[in-house]
């Protein structure tokens, strides 16, 4: 079963507002465990890049200068994920900023089925605290190369979160097995 873990860094809080996607990672899952294969792009854009998300990111206008357009890297984008089921933290923001990017260039929105690992955390592990720092904490994912947000590093995590969410390693190695 192939998954993607998809996460954005943004301009500000707010697509309605006119915010915009400045990054996107994608990390491939096979029966939930990460594969070697990702999709990390940034975009220029034609937003100033509020100074919470830059101090958040470290990702500036004038970093984002030579890189391309999100219309740009968009094919790429859809055929990476294709049909499969995203695994996002916090979905309604990140898929509120991609349907945002695709509408403007007049593309549908995206309609794979869409994992919320909040949701799923709260729901599993029965509490209201469900960021990613302390999910990688509680299941005691190395967190020492986040000194920033990243989308292609902030996905990694994010599969060993949601590897555990899912039952754990154990749990995996065993899936893994009944599928060959």
């Amino acid at each position: 079963m192939r998954e993607v873990v998809i996460d954005t860094e943004t301009t500000g809080l707010s697509h309605k507002s006119g915010d915009r996607v400045i990054e996107v990672g994608c990390v491939e899952l096979i029966n939930h465990v990460a594969t070697q294969s990702t999709l990390q792009f940034y975009c220029k854009v034609d937003k100033e890049i509020s100074e919470g998300a830059q101090r958040i990111t470290g990702i500036t206008n004038k970093f984002l200068d030579n890189k391309k357009k999100f219309s740009d890297h968009c094919d790429e984008f859809l055929k990476f994920i294709n049909n499969d089921p995203l695994i996002i933290h916090n979905a309604d923001f990140d898929v509120g900023f991609i349907n945002n990017e695709l509408s403007l260039l007049g593309r549908p929105n995206l309609s794979n089925p869409i994992t919320d690992t909040v949701s799923l955390a709260r729901r599993t592990l029965n509490t209201r605290v469900a960021n990613l720092d302390y999910l990688c904490r509680r299941f005691k994912v190395d967190l020492s190369e986040r000194d920033l947000h990243g989308a292609l590093l902030d996905s990694m995590l994010l599969a060993e979160v949601y590897l555990e969410l899912r039952g754990g390693k154990q749990y995996s190695m065993n899936l893994s097995k009944t599928n060959k």
